[in-house]
């Protein structure tokens, strides 16, 4: 496959045919070219066909509520047959991917005509109640992992094919929770999570079921290829970050007043080395679409780390009796002690697969969103008033107070203003310009901010469980999606740059560098595959123990389910009780009325036909 980076700051044309394919979390395999598992032309054929039957289906605007209820009185088992028979039986297994394809049509359709917007949203609401509708009615699980969610396909834009892509990976750069939230879309995700699926080394193009997981056989399981199951590699990343902040801790709580490294100090080096050098890698491939909030968030950490190490060897260039020693030893521990709040909260990153903090993560992201609309406000406002307080600053020609009031803006912004001062600022308009800049900040755009605030918390905590299943599915794509076939995780990413890559990757041949690369594999994470050999063995047992109960290979019995083979609820009759009593939930209660009083009309005019009959046959 062509690099990512190449692609997106290479030539326009191939810019053109991938633009909506740029925000792609991580690219696949250097070097591989990825087919359509379905020929574009009739990919594109059948979203259309989606495309026009769910423009007739909802011709007008329509509460979405009406949409995407149980039940729903639009989106009928008609309509979701429908929609199964547009690829018709050959091509049938794209059509969940299509109708992703017509979600963004339709929100960006929503864009183009924002005086159709609501309408379009709706159209797009409708897109995914379908997907999820077809996802959960599939009973094939294997036609649904391997061929519906993880077969990639393409379409033709300007008439020309895009990059292949599956419907989980849509679902996950369309944020189509719905989809995301199905049953059987997280039965793929954790299969994959877990390594149950796995990518065909033979075909990239599709993903196999991992041919071991029935296995019992200890050292079958003793594999270096599977380092590569997303749930390892976070475990891994947990414990790496773990060991990252004990290292900080122990060198931040250990000062050296004659600047000499320790131990600690240079493994904590290391580790920065390694994570920037992963964090340059992945850049280098991903391109800008690689950048987000965490990337800023661990690039600041890495950069304050880095200065506090340049400081340090400044330190040690000097002489020991040397004052400048000490003096840029303490600008680097200084630095070192303003990471402790970056290390803290970087161990958020890596525990979002728990869901506690998975929905906070969200939370606090939507909240960053929402705070660019406060900071854009802000910044002009501050910028207008600043350039009227120097005004009256300069008016006599000196100025002396633009300190003075830069701190008092600051203090206001903060909640926290200082009137005092401003009776002598060019009187009196200093004090009455600094009244407006404090209601404006602290009445106005504070309050904006909390409004934005209490929405953004409304609109997730709402919907907190489908915000963390799309946060999990996104992580879990990213380690799929990973670049690299060969899976060194930073800091050991060092050991791959120093030992393979540069003396070996320029010239050894790639068959012979890939057994080198299993070898070093091996070797390097030898204690960690001791466990995951052990859990593989484990989980072996339990999915014979479900294949001879002609159960699901993933199946547990809860506590609820032990004992249910002792009660005969068909022979005691509690199945037909409860049969009569139940209430039809999928008919309104009027509807059913409606429908009995038909049915009695109906018999009275056969009575009375019936009479009109027996008496004319009697005349």
């Amino acid at each position: 496959m062509v690099q990512w980076g190449e692609l997106l700051w290479g030539n326009g044309r191939e810019r053109r045919r991938l633009r909506d394919e740029a925000r792609h979390l991580l690219p696949r395999h250097d070097g591989e070219f990825i087919p359509s598992a379905i020929p574009a032309l009739e990919v594109t054929k059948t979203a259309l066909r989606l495309k026009h039957q769910v423009e007739e289906v909802i011709p007008c605007e329509l509460e979405e509520d009406r949409v995407t209820k149980a039940h729903s009185p639009i989106i009928t088992p008609a309509v979701i047959k429908t929609a199964k028979s547009a690829g018709g039986e050959q091509y049938g297994a794209c059509v969940v991917f299509c109708l992703l394809i017509c979600k963004k049509w339709f929100k960006k359709q929503a864009i183009l005509e924002l005086w159709d917007a609501d309408l379009h949203i709706v159209r797009a609401c409708a897109c995914e109640v379908l997907a999820k509708r077809i996802i959960e009615e599939e009973e094939n699980e294997e036609y649904l992992h391997q061929e519906v969610l993880l077969k990639r396909y393409s379409i033709i834009v300007n008439g020309e094919e895009t990059a292949p892509a599956n419907a989980v990976e849509r679902a996950v750069d369309l944020h189509a929770l719905r989809v995301i939230g199905s049953s059987g879309y997280q039965k793929c995700i954790q299969y994959l999570w877990k390594g149950w699926l796995v990518q065909d080394d033979e075909d990239p193009s599709r993903f196999v079921a991992y041919d071991r997981k029935d296995k019992t056989d200890y050292w079958l399981h003793f594999d270096p290829d599977r380092m590569r199951v997303p749930f390892y590699q976070n475990a891994l990343e947990i414990f790496f970050s773990i060991v990252y902040l004990a290292l900080f801790t122990g060198a931040i709580n250990t000062v050296n007043p004659s600047a000499d490294l320790d131990v600690v100090e240079v493994l904590l080096y290391i580790f920065t080395l390694g994570f920037i050098c992963d964090e340059v890698s992945k850049f280098s491939k991903v391109g800008i679409y690689y950048l987000s909030f965490w990337n800023a968030f661990n690039s600041t950490l890495y950069t304050l780390l880095t200065a506090s190490f340049i400081t340090r060897m400044v330190a040690l260039a000097h002489p020991v009796d040397d004052s400048k020693r000490y003096h840029f030893n303490e600008i680097s521990y200084n630095l070192l002690a303003c990471t402790a709040p970056f290390f803290w909260s970087r161990l958020l990153l890596y525990l979002d697969t728990y869901r506690f903090f998975g929905a906070m993560l969200v939370v606090l992201k939507v909240m960053m969103k929402e705070s660019i609309l406060f900071f854009t406000l802000l910044i002009v406002v501050i910028i207008g008033f600043l350039q009227a307080f120097i005004g009256l600053d300069q008016a006599d020609n000196n100025i002396t107070a633009t300190n003075f009031v830069i701190q008092s803006m600051v203090k206001a912004i903060l909640t926290s203003p200082e009137f005092e001062g401003f009776d002598n600022f060019a009187p009196p308009f200093g004090l009455i310009l600094y009244y407006i800049f404090t209601f404006v900040v602290m009445v106005l755009l504070l309050n904006i901010l909390i409004a934005l605030y209490n929405s953004a918390y409304e609109d997730i905590a709402g919907n907190s469980d489908d915000e963390y299943m799309g946060l999990f599915s996104q992580k879990t794509l990213g380690f799929v999606r990973a670049p690299d076939e060969n899976v060194f995780i930073a800091p050991l990413n060092l050991i791959e740059i120093v030992f393979l890559v540069l003396p070996f990757e320029w010239w050894m041949p790639k068959r012979q560098y890939e057994r080198l690369n299993d070898a070093v594999m091996g070797t390097v994470y030898s204690p960690l595959l001791l466990v995951t050999a052990w859990i593989e063995t484990r989980e072996a047992y339990r999915v014979r123990r479900n294949r001879r109960r002609g159960e699901v290979d993933d199946d547990t019995v809860e506590e609820w389910e032990q004992m249910v083979e002792e009660v005969d609820l068909e022979g005691e009759g509690w199945t037909k009780t409860v049969e009569r009593t139940k209430p039809d939930v999928a008919n309104d209660a009027t509807l059913l009325e409606v429908r009995e009083l038909r049915k009695e009309i109906k018999e009275l005019r056969e009575m009375l036909v019936g009479m009109k009959g027996a008496n004319g046959d009697g005349v």
